[in-house]
């Protein structure tokens, strides 16, 4: 399937895993169109067993090699022994990282978590989510972090997302492990792709994270145990909520809706 005009793609995600659970399909789509991809990773270390595991899912996705913040897992202290957690962090240090990345890969458009953490509410989702927002605008500002290299304004911002009608089996599947569900209205939702062309490099990419596939309670285990079809059925379909990171027009003396 061509896909020319495809711009190039950053996504920004708390977790090892998090790219090809919420995002494989477009960055193998937006790869096979011959656009830039890359991704950043906000915690776990280049030197933690999840850094490999993380290569070669991006290697799958053609996303270039990880690019990590090096921050610890909100809930697994090995994930970055003698760095802070990515919930303790400073907030204008996490967010200078990320305006590096941006302004060193010069996206067209960022992709990154939701507002409500990703189904499970994970912190590390939400916090990622928090700090993109601010890195993706500050970016564009040349008096912020100038020391973080050339400004660069992404053309546009979009949250992975789950709606309500749209998390089906998933649902059910993350409650048997005791897990959360959240989800956001129908209407927050902007934009779905089907990235069915895409599912089976999407499926290799998350087989990559051999850790997680081993375990029980994580989607990659979760979605292993599955016959081919049902998997295929959640995968298939990537869902995002375009939030604008530049000035929008409107009327220019008064807020309107």
């Amino acid at each position: 399937m061509d896909h020319p005009s495809l711009p190039s793609l950053l996504g920004v995600f708390g977790h090892p895993d998090d790219e090809s659970l919420l995002a494989g399909g477009v960055l193998a789509q937006h790869h096979a169109a011959g656009a830039r991809t890359a991704v950043v990773t906000a915690t776990w270390a280049p030197t933690s067993r999840r850094a490999p595991e993380l290569a070669d899912a991006l290697a799958v996705l053609g996303a270039g090699p990880p690019l990590l913040l090096g921050y610890g897992d909100a809930r697994n202290p090995e994930s970055a022994p003698g760095e802070p957690r990515l919930v303790d962090a400073p907030l204008d240090e996490a967010v200078g990282r990320l305006v590096a990345h941006i302004r060193c890969f010069r996206p067209e458009v960022v992709v990154t978590h939701d507002a409500v953490g990703q189904l499970t509410g994970h912190p590390d989702h939400r916090r990622t989510h928090q700090i993109t927002l601010l890195a993706v605008e500050a970016a564009g500002l040349a008096h912020l972090y100038p020391e973080a290299g050339d400004p660069w304004q992404p053309r546009a911002l979009y949250a992975a997302t789950h709606s309500e009608s749209g998390v089906g089996r998933l649902g059910a599947l993350l409650a048997e492990v005791g897990k959360s569900v959240l989800a956001v209205p129908d209407a927050y939702v902007t934009t779905t792709v089907d990235v069915s062309p895409w599912a089976g490099l999407k499926w290799r990419a998350i087989l990559a994270h051999r850790s997680e596939v081993a375990r029980p309670r994580p989607l990659p285990g979760i979605l292993a145990r599955l016959p081919q079809d049902e998997r295929h059925e959640i995968i298939r379909t990537e869902s995002f909520t375009r939030l604008s990171p530049a000035p929008a027009p409107g009327h220019p003396h008064r807020l309107t809706s």
